[in-house]
């Protein structure tokens, strides 16, 4: 296999991840690091909701190449994806956070934006901004460069020395020129101290490649069936023998950079001993929701998914933890009538679920029905339920609109 090519699962293939990555070198030409790039998405479509999805898409892989050579990883980031879940899932001293200057229309953020990127840093992210940061606008954003690049086929030939040298009288940081495309260039720069390097010159985009399985839906209820009866860990693990997919999903989950184990999980017991019935039933919900038919949108899934996540958040401080679980569930089978073509009385016939569950997905009653009407007044603008169920419920609109960001975020890092 090629050094630089995922590996391919031979199950029945999903949608297709592709993550482009360019080696930035040091002046000995080693590699120090690689910036990252989203294919799956053309370039100005590059979002919040794309951030987060390619750092999932990256720790799903199968053979994550970037991540085990342990180099210094580059993410190009939106303002509004700092504030996203899916950030928590990396260690920080690992990764570079790219932050692009504002629009000329919105320099007066610049300092509104300052305490997100302070965060940021207090976290363990290194921070890289590109010239503009040597501004008279960006004088706060600066100390916390610990990379600033220049991009040479934006920058005059003539102003490349002095923008340089200004970087240097102005900050410690380290310089990244980009868009190298000939020997005399990298010679200038090097003269002129620039310490790292980027561009065709050296390396071109490597693309790493690799795709998402989806098990059958029968054979996940059957998993989730047999979690919350607290089947034996034989049982669960003869489901996982008989599909192979679903177990490949299971295993790669287990082993992924993001999970965080010293030891690679080889045996369907053991992953299901390390992760417990409780993230179990978590995670082979999560995977329903994204196992649709060719005839159910994808976005249908993704609303699961955030309903479930937002469900609960905001239930976290006023119910006990086993109905804050249960308030995930009810969020994330609340489209299962869509997600299976059935209505919902005969979906949830298939399924041991605790009464509160299923009284507030058949009946809209209990304990938990409110937070699904607000988690469903959140995606359709419904102000007037919006505005009467917070204040039933004791929730300002700040904290709703603020859980209901997490969500988004969260969910961005699971569907890849």
């Amino acid at each position: 296999m090629p050094p630089d090519t995922a590996s391919h699962a031979t199950a029945p293939a999903g949608p297709l991840v592709a993550i482009a990555r360019q080696a930035i070198l040091d002046s000995q030409r080693n590699i120090f690091g690689y910036e990252l790039f989203d294919r799956s998405v053309a370039a100005e479509q590059h979002t919040a909701s794309s951030d987060a999805q390619l750092l999932f898409n990256l720790l799903s892989m199968a053979d994550t190449q970037a991540l085990m050579e342990k180099k210094a990883l580059f993410i190009n980031c939106t303002h509004d994806s700092l504030a996203g879940g899916h950030l928590e899932l990396v260690a920080p001293e690992q990764i570079v956070l790219e932050i692009p200057p504002l629009p000329v229309t919105q320099v007066e953020q610049i300092q509104t934006r300052l305490p997100t990127l302070l965060a940021m840093r207090e976290r363990g992210f290194r921070l890289a901004f590109d010239y503009s940061v040597l501004t008279r606008s960006y004088e706060t954003w600066l100390p916390l460069a610990s990379f600033i690049k220049f991009d040479l086929s934006v920058l005059k030939p003539a102003s490349i020395s002095s923008f340089i040298k200004l970087a240097q009288s102005k900050s410690s940081a380290q310089l990244v020129a980009e868009k190298v495309e000939t020997s005399q260039q990298y010679e200038m720069l090097q003269e002129l101290g620039v310490q790292l390097f980027q561009g065709y010159w050296f390396a071109k985009p490597v693309l790493l490649e690799g795709q998402t399985i989806r098990p059958a839906q029968a054979t996940i209820l059957q998993l989730i069936n047999l979690v919350r009866q607290q089947a034996s860990t034989h049982e669960i693990e003869e489901v996982l023998k008989r599909d192979p997919t679903l177990s490949f999903n299971l295993l790669r989950f287990m082993n992924s950079a993001s999970f965080g184990l010293r030891t690679e999980v080889t045996s369907f017991k053991h992953a299901v001993m390390l992760l417990g019935l409780k993230k179990l039933f978590k995670w082979a919900a999560l995977l329903l929701t994204t196992s649709q038919t060719g005839e159910v949108p994808p976005a249908v899934g993704n609303t699961a998914v955030v309903r479930g996540r937002l469900m609960e958040l905001l239930t976290t401080d006023s119910l006990p933890p086993e109905e804050s679980d249960n308030a995930f569930v009810v969020g994330i089978f609340s489209l299962l009538d869509t997600l299976l073509g059935v209505p919902m009385p005969a979906a949830l016939a298939t399924l041991s679920l605790p009464d509160t569950v299923t009284n507030a997905l058949l009946y809209g009653t209990g304990p938990l029905a409110p937070y699904l009407a607000l988690a469903q007044a959140c995606e359709s603008g419904d102000d007037e339920t919006f505005a009467s169920t917070s204040v039933a419920l004791g929730l300002s609109s700040n904290q709703v609109n603020w859980a209901h960001l997490q969500a988004l975020a969260w969910a961005e890092t699971l569907l890849a």
